[in-house]
C-alpha cells in the first residue's frame, strides 16, 4: 500500500479537514511565500492534540507581517558561505546544505526564505564543498542540515558521507533532522546504515522536536534505530510562544526526549525570521523557564539555552547564573528552589603557585 502524501496546498489543507475555506484563502496567499507541507504524521497529531501542533506547521496570515528587526538571513549563513552550500562560522566546524526539501515546513523556521524552494546542492558543488573542507585542517566536524538531509535517498546521502570520510582531519558527523519526528516512516535500516557509513566517523543524529506529543509510538521507534545502531541521539527545541514556553510542557517534552533516549542538547531562542513574531518570548521568560526546569527535573533534561546571535556571530549560552560575589568575598550561590547561600573563597597563601 503506497503512503499517503504530504499536503503542500491550502486545498489539501481543507481537504484534510485541518482548515476551513475561509482560513483556505489566507494559507493560499502565505503559501505564496513560503512553502507549505504537513506529512500524514503531523496532520494526525493536530487531530489529537490542536494548538501546539497546529501553531507550528499550519500557515498563518501573520506571517505576510514583517517586524522590523526581522531578518531574511537571521544567522548570517550568507555572510559566512565561502562554496554554494557550505557555511564556515565556526573554526573547527561547518553546515553542509546538500538539501532544501524538508518533511515538514515549520512556520518559524529561520531558512524559511529558502527550505521548499531553492534547489539541492549540484554534484559540482558538493564537491567543491568537500574540497573546502579538506584543504581546510581545522575542521573538525561536519554538520549535515539544510532543509533535511534525511529526505535524501540513502545511496545518495551514503556518497555525501564517503566523500567525508576520507577527510582524515574530519572526525564528527553530526546530521540535523526532523524526518523521525514527522515522517518516521522514512527511517528504514538502509538510511541508518547510510548515516553510520563505515564508522570511521563519529556519527550523531539530532533530532529537532518541540512538543512531548511529537514522541508517538512511531517516531520513538525510528529514533531507536539509530541508537540500537550506536549513533547517539541529541534533542534540539525551539522556545515558542504556545507550544512550550510554559513549565508544564517543557518538562513534558525533556522528559520524553529522555525517555526516548534523545539527549535535549540545544534550547533555541527563536531566531528572527520573517513573520514569526506570533511564536516570540522574551528571553528572561526563557531564563525562568531554565530556572524552573533545574529544579524539577533530573540533569539528563537539562538543554543548554542559546541563542543564535543575529548576523551571523553564532551561539551564545542565556543560561542565567545562579552565583554572585559578595561584598565580604564570599560568593552567594541560588539553588534550584531560589534559596541562597553562602560559598566561602579559597583561603589566602594555602594555594600552591
Amino acid at each position: 500500500m503506497n503512503a499517503k502524501p504530504a499536503l503542500i496546498s491550502a486545498q489539501a489543507l481543507v481537504g484534510a479537514g485541518l482548515i476551513d475555506a475561509e482560513a483556505a484563502k489566507q494559507a493560499e496567499s502565505v503559501g505564496r511565500h513560503y512553502a507549505i507541507r504537513v506529512t500524514p504524521a503531523m496532520a494526525a497529531l493536530i487531530d489529537s492534540y490542536g494548538e501546539p501542533i497546529k501553531k507550528q506547521f499550519l500557515p498563518d496570515i501573520s506571517e505576510l507581517t514583517q517586524m522590523p528587526e526581522e531578518l531574511s538571513d537571521p544567522i548570517g549563513d550568507d555572510a559566512h558561505s565561502p562554496t554554494p552550500g557550505l557555511v564556515h562560522r565556526y573554526p573547527d566546524r561547518v553546515l553542509l546544505k546538500p538539501i532544501s526539501v524538508c518533511p515538514v515546513y515549520c512556520r518559524y523556521c529561520f531558512r524559511r526564505e529558502t527550505v521548499g524552494s531553492a534547489p539541492a546542492m549540484k554534484p559540482t558543488e558538493i564537491s567543491d564543498a568537500v574540497a573546502y573542507i579538506a584543504n581546510h585542517p581545522e575542521i573538525w566536524e561536519v554538520v549535515l542540515t539544510g532543509g533535511d538531509p534525511l529526505m535524501l535517498k540513502p545511496p545518495s546521502l551514503a556518497r555525501i558521507i564517503k566523500q567525508l570520510e576520507v577527510i582524515s582531519h574530519v572526525k564528527i558527523l553530526r546530521i540535523h533532522t526532523r524526518v523521525p519526528i514527522a515522517d518516521p516512516d522514512r527511517v528504514s535500516p538502509e538510511l541508518v546504515a547510510a548515516v553510520k557509513g563505515t564508522g570511521r566517523l563519529s556519527s550523531y543524529v539530532a533530532i529537532h522536536c518541540n512538543h512531548a506529543s511529537e514522541l508517538t509510538e512511531a517516531a520513538v521507534k525510528a529514533a531507536a534505530l539509530f541508537a540500537d545502531a550506536g549513533i547517539p541521539l541529541l534533542g534540539q527545541s525551539v522556545l515558542l510562544a504556545g507550544v512550550n514556553a510554559e513549565i508544564g510542557p517543557l518538562e513534558d517534552l525533556m522528559r520524553a526526549l529522555v525517555a526516548s533516549r534523545i539527549r535535549p542538547y540545544y534550547l533555541h531562542h527563536l531566531d528572527l525570521a520573517p513573520g514569526t513574531a506570533r511564536f516570540r518570548v522574551d528571553i528572561s521568560v526563557g531564563q525562568e523557564l531554565m530556572k524552573a526546569l533545574r529544579g524539577r527535573v533530573s540533569g539528563l533534561c537539562q538543554p543548554t539555552y542559546v541563542l543564535d546571535v543575529p548576523g551571523g556571530y553564532g551561539k551564545s549560552p542565556l543560561t542565567p547564573s545562579y552565583v554572585q560575589a559578595s561584598e565580604k568575598g564570599n560568593w552567594v550561590i541560588s539553588d534550584p528552589f531560589g534559596q541562597e547561600h553562602r560559598y566561602p573563597p579559597p583561603v589566602a597563601g594555602l594555594v600552591d603557585d
